[in-house]
């Protein structure tokens, strides 16, 4: 009886449905036929934070699909619009201001159109570092965001039994 407890503590499985679904993304990016394709990056530093939200708490408005997907689309938009529209350099004297405006943009849209995603902030601040482009929003952004949703849907609906996720839309 008391195994049954352990196999079934929330925590444990939220770390498991978390763990399956970025080794997924890291072996897509890695390892698999894809991973020296222009489509082999399926990975971002701020899906470590989504799968917290989406596992760890997917009662939350911040874990449903809508505010995964729009707002990691959102702020590296934003990212990409400064680098590339706006032609934003790492000129260190300046660097620091357009970093935190586009930040400052990134939550103020993501709150206008009901759609924060917390992890969703750092996608600005790694695509203006990175100097990234376009490409970026679709491989790993978009892809990324989706498996995440999917393994979500799965692990909450599928395994747990849970409402998940609440809302689409």
């Amino acid at each position: 009886m008391k195994f049954k407890k352990i196999i079934c503590w929330p925590p444990l499985l939220a770390g498991v449905g978390a763990g399956v679904t970025i080794g997924i993304l890291t072996y897509i990016t890695y390892i698999s036929f894809l991973a020296d394709s222009v489509y082999g990056l399926w990975l971002a530093t701020s899906f470590g934070s989504t799968v917290v939200v989406v596992f760890g708490y997917p009662d939350n408005e911040f874990a449903q699909p809508k505010n995964v997907l729009l707002g990691h689309l959102l702020c590296t938009l934003v990212g990409v619009v400064f680098v590339t529209i706006f032609k934003i350099t790492q000129d260190r004297s300046i660097f620091f201001l357009t970093i935190a405006l586009a930040i400052g943009i990134a939550v103020m849209l993501m709150m206008a159109f009901k759609i924060t995603h917390p992890p969703a902030g750092g996608n600005t601040i790694v695509v203006m570092l990175a100097q990234d482009s376009f490409q970026y929003l679709i491989f790993p952004i978009m892809v990324g965001a989706v498996t995440i949703i999917i393994g979500g849907i799965v692990y909450n609906r599928f395994i747990l039994k849970k409402n998940y996720p609440l809302k689409w839309f």
